[in-house]
């Protein structure tokens, strides 16, 4: 018993080390004040000013078209990507596999300059095109992650069924295999879009004059002094990013509340 309570005592301490942050920023973007260490009264205002501000706005525009475009195009590559490793056997599956682990696991900084250098081996001009291709590349390998498992759990001879049925191989993924993995490519999708959205390194390394999104612009305010307006975005994207992650575990719960009925 005292063990119990030890062990729930241990995780409220790094739940509280771990959103203490967090939920003093929240609180501090209502504060009236711009000084961060006194409470003077409740304010929308640093809200107000940040819709307001043309600067903040571009860069959510940037921000939201880049992470459509990426979740859209790795989504689709991840889940071809995803169907074709899964038909794999032996070294030639794990080799790929190991390949897909290495953006995931390898530090953003490095996957950041590395794709600079690309870039600008070949010669393409640094904006719009660069930092969406930058997120279609680390955003792909997760999508993959994502929907191999759910392939894994799929009958292997329901493909083979359809096809001995007359169906092309084509019309058989579109129609037998994409609707049992539809969940998992709907998560995949979802975890592709949170990581483009919060992303920083790579967008950064990979932007060109006047591209910037959420993140950079948070940086280059922080620069040049706190000012609450960034509690104010840092709470709204903290929110958001909350919001996804709660409709991807209610995804997640829904479908194993399926599979035990």
């Amino acid at each position: 018993m005292v063990r119990k309570i030890i062990d729930k005592l241990y995780l409220a301490l790094v739940f509280i080390f771990l959103y203490a942050p967090i939920a003093v920023l929240i609180v501090f973007s209502f504060n009236d004040s711009k000084l961060r260490g006194s409470w003077a009264g409740f304010t929308l205002k640093w809200y107000k000013e940040l819709l307001d501000d043309p600067t903040i706005l571009k860069s959510l525009y940037n921000t939201i078209l880049i992470a459509v475009i990426a979740t859209i195009v790795s989504t689709i590559l991840g889940t071809i990507a995803a169907i074709g490793i899964n038909d794999l056997k032996g070294h030639k599956k794990n080799l790929i596999l190991d390949v897909n682990y290495l953006p995931v696991l390898n530090p953003d900084i490095v996957t950041a300059v590395s794709l600079m250098g690309l870039f600008g081996f070949m010669g393409l001009e640094f904006g719009y095109l660069t930092m969406i291709i930058s997120h279609i590349v680390f955003c792909t390998p997760y999508v993959i992650l994502s929907v191999l498992p759910k392939l894994k759990q799929m009958d292997k001879h329901t493909l083979e069924a359809a096809m001995d049925l007359g169906a092309t191989p084509f019309y058989a993924i579109k129609n037998v295999v994409i609707p049992q993995i539809r969940p998992a490519i709907f998560t995949g999708a979802l975890m592709a879009f949170t990581l483009s959205v919060d992303d920083f390194v790579i967008s950064f390394f990979n932007t060109g004059h006047g591209v910037t999104n959420l993140s950079i612009t948070i940086y280059s305010m922080a620069k040049k002094g706190i000012n609450p307006s960034i509690n104010a975005i840092s709470a709204l994207m903290f929110t958001f990013l909350l919001v996804l992650l709660l409709i991807i575990n209610k995804r997640k719960d829904t479908q194993v509340q399926k599979k035990v009925k």
